[in-house]
């Protein structure tokens, strides 16, 4: 994580700090279920408890030179905070009953913040196609002219895309809210199911179902591929927000805020450097997912080769994604949309748009698809090479005017019904 990419929320959750309070609360969790279960005398957690917001993240990095443990440092500084009834603490545990469960609770506060940013992502697209849902656009295939869409219409298909984002991320949610307080290889041989379940419950966790040394990282690794996907969605529309700002487009484009400089040489320049950096950052996110994968492998009951990667990884993928969610929700509230020059553009090549409505029409009087297909592309041909107006071409092709009237020809080139169904796919999409 680098300040430049992460919000302060994300920079205080992944903190050493948090990290630390955390293994605090497991501790104390598990010490407070093992009082009930009798295995530690009664008031141990009570008195330990005071000592949570004293916890020095530097002595316990000086304590870890020695050790080269990180648990074992963390341990030896309550003991020092605490005294006597720190003893109790860990009693039949191992390292990563603290280290995966405090890591869940750590992976379901982001995703918790994430989904917040994801809402009101998803509540500025609803904004912007309303208000765009009859603006008439261009469709393009390829990046060539295909048939015509509104506006709305395009945005309504990003909203869909990341609203999927949004529900995968909550699916993934109750996946990573698993701990173990299982012991040393999973098989509770100091400890009890009973314990664990108690302890992770007053946590909102839940236990792994069959743990090794670790939980599962099949999980995690959900989770990466969960963000890579939404990552994904945001570089999709910072795309072809990039392509609509093109000079040569001017559909719209990223707000030019007053003071902002474009070029260091060339004054007149506004470069849609916002959603540049958005398809940048989708790399970043996306680059985890392939390690995330490949932690799930480990030796037996378990190795460390996943810790490393965790490490950097965890912090790096949700804290990037959640700067991306709150830089996209800025980029599509003030998106600037130019109407005049959507229409412009969708009227440019002249109607060309209405191919296949002719086609069509051709084919319900009788002719042949293919031979349909031939008559329509030599006028539309004619028309791309500047030697006249499609429509026109059309009505003055005999084999065409011999099948359909001018009036069956104009009804192709009705922009009206073109986007009749637009409504019904919106107001589908927003429900």
């Amino acid at each position: 994580m680098i300040p430049r990419y992460t919000p302060r929320d994300f920079e205080a959750l992944w903190s050493a700090e948090r990290r630390f309070q955390a293994w605090f609360d497991i501790e104390l969790a598990a010490c407070e279920a093992m009082e009930r279960a009798g295995l530690v005398p009664e008031g141990t957690a009570a008195k330990v408890r005071p000592f949570r917001d004293r916890l020095d993240a530097a002595r316990i990095d000086e304590i870890e030179r020695t050790t080269r443990h990180d648990v074992i440092a963390f341990l030896t500084h309550v003991e020092e905070l605490a005294g006597e009834p720190a003893r109790w603490l860990h009693r039949g545990m191992t390292s990563s009953d603290v280290l995966d469960s405090a890591l869940a609770l750590q992976m379901t506060e982001a995703v918790d913040s994430l989904l917040a940013r994801m809402d009101g992502l998803l509540e500025a697209f609803r904004g912007r196609i309303q208000e765009h849902r009859k603006t008439p656009a261009m469709g393009r295939s390829h990046g060539i002219h295909a048939e015509p869409v509104s506006f709305g219409l395009i945005l309504a298909g990003h909203y869909a895309e990341l609203k999927r984002g949004r529900d995968r991320l909550a699916a993934v949610r109750p996946e990573i809210a698993v701990g173990k307080i299982a012991g040393a290889v999973g098989s509770y041989a100091h400890l009890t199911p009973t314990i664990e379940a108690e302890a992770l419950g007053a946590l909102g966790l839940t236990p792994e179902t069959a743990a090794t040394q670790v939980v599962a990282r099949d999980r995690h690794a959900m989770l990466h591929a969960v963000l890579g996907v939404v990552a994904a969605g945001i570089e999709r529309f910072a795309t072809n927000v990039r392509h609509w700002q093109r000079t040569e487009v001017g559909e719209a484009e990223e707000h030019f805020k007053v003071g902002q400089k474009g070029s260091s040489a060339m004054p007149h320049k506004r470069n849609p450097v916002l959603t540049e950096n958005l398809c940048g950052l989708a790399r970043v996110v996306r680059a985890a997912v392939t390690p995330g994968l490949e932690n799930v492998a480990l030796w037996h009951e378990r190795d460390i080769s996943h810790s490393s990667v965790e490490r950097m990884l965890l912090p790096d993928a949700t804290a990037t994604l959640a700067f991306m969610l709150d830089r996209c929700t800025s980029v599509i509230r003030d998106l600037v949309v130019y109407p005049e020059k959507l229409r412009a553009n969708l009227e440019r090549t002249g109607g060309l748009w209405a191919s296949e409505g002719v086609l069509l029409a051709l084919v319900g009087k009788g002719l042949g698809r293919q031979e349909a297909y031939v008559l329509v592309q030599r006028n539309a041909m004619k028309a791309f090479a500047g030697e006249g107006d499609f429509r026109a071409l059309l009505k003055a092709d005999a084999d065409v005017a011999s099948r359909l009237g001018a009036d069956v020809i104009d009804a192709q080139f009705d922009l009206e019904h073109a986007l009749a169904k637009v409504d019904a796919i919106i107001d589908r999409v927003l429900a």
